[in-house]
């Protein structure tokens, strides 16, 4: 299921959603611009190398930082190709203005960052011994799917599901499209612990953690004393 948008609109414009894939747009064309050597080499000092912070002679031998946790930050504006920050940033349009309208752009960020460095740490416990840069900004942006979740119970998603060569579009409420991602992850990340040969494709559990995350932190950062007019689309 591709999402296509979901039912409500925004009260107010989300500035800090149009800021967050401006940022990750720039910094992504300037990864287009690099060379490959260095380009793998920036992605192995600015994402999420997990041996770099439990096999510390490994990273050191490699010529890796060891006392640099930055990577937890900087990792969630960088990403590997075009599918990728485009399928990120498209998911971020969707459903990251609505929470937005809930928590104001300058905690929504705060928010976003949380859930995103949440995300990597998730990903460094579950796969301790990778070797492999995680970049992406999807655990962010699950921590802000699972604010949605909790927030629109009542929104729709259009989806559009492509079947042979026929792109066919439905309605589904945002809760069985949300739970039904989410338990995808769940059953992916389950498949790939303990096969080291996995790790480096998508990370599962980070997403899990994320999503988890955005549950239990937006109770935090939600505007309690402004009236907000709920939607029942």
């Amino acid at each position: 299921m591709i999402p296509i948008r979901d039912t409500i609109p925004s009260q107010h414009p989300p500035i800090a959603t149009w800021f967050l894939i401006a940022i990750n747009s720039v910094i992504f064309l300037v990864e287009l611009m690099m060379p490959m050597p260095e380009r793998d080499q920036f992605f192995h000092l600015f994402g999420i190398v997990p041996a770099r912070f439990t096999h510390l002679d490994w990273a050191l031998w490699i010529g890796i930082p060891i006392d640099n946790y930055w990577p937890f930050l900087t990792s969630m504006f960088l990403h590997g190709g075009w599918l990728h920050i485009i399928g990120n940033m498209w998911a971020l349009w969707i459903f990251g203005d609505n929470v937005e309208d809930r928590m104001g752009p300058v905690r929504y960020v705060i928010f976003y960052l949380l859930c995103g460095m949440v995300a990597g740490i998730v990903h460094w416990y579950t796969n301790p011994d990778s070797t492999i840069p995680t970049v992406g900004a999807s655990g962010a942006i699950a921590g802000v799917m699972g604010a949605y979740f909790f927030l629109f119970p009542h929104s729709r998603v259009i989806v559009l599901v492509p079947i042979f060569i026929f792109p066919f579009f439905f309605e589904v409420p945002a809760v069985f499209y949300l739970g039904f991602w989410v338990l995808s992850q769940v059953f992916s990340g389950t498949l790939t612990l303990g096969d080291a040969r996995s790790v480096g494709g998508v990370a599962w559990w980070a997403h899990v953690g994320g999503f988890s995350a955005g549950i239990v932190l937006h109770f935090f950062f939600i505007r309690r004393k402004r009236s907000y007019r709920r939607f029942f689309a």
